[in-house]
């Protein structure tokens, strides 16, 4: 039996698996672990998860933005934006998703959450 629900590619939920990304409250949201080599980030698909579901357009724009956050991440650690050895939270957008990433001063590893970016809320 699938996970899946029609009209999503991505399952819902991994409880049986740990979470790798930054800690995230905000569903559906992709996490990973990213493995820092110098200014380089290495992507590892059994270090990240998905949360909750992912629409199709949603898993679409997650698949074209995954390559720019990388690089921009990348560059975040060549300017020292993004530091290995102290805890600094940023936040990029890209195709109407969130980034937020951290090194959480690992010395080695990028943790990352993904999700939709949220519609601010109206006042009436």
């Amino acid at each position: 039996m699938s996970d899946t629900l029609p009209g999503t590619t991505l399952p819902d939920d991994n409880h049986d698996r740990p979470w790798w990304g930054l800690p995230c409250t905000v569903t559906p949201c992709f996490g990973a672990r990213l493995v820092q080599e110098g200014n380089r980030l290495h992507y590892l698909a059994d270090r990240a998860g998905i949360r909750g579901r992912f629409s199709d357009a949603d898993a679409y724009l997650l698949d074209q933005a995954f390559p720019l956050l990388m690089k921009q991440l990348e560059l975040m650690l060549t300017s020292g934006e993004l530091n290995p050895r102290h805890q600094h939270t940023v936040t990029l957008y890209a195709k109407g998703l969130t980034c937020e990433a951290d090194t959480l001063g690992s010395c080695g590893y990028v943790y990352m959450a993904v999700y939709p970016t949220l519609a601010p809320a109206t006042t009436s």
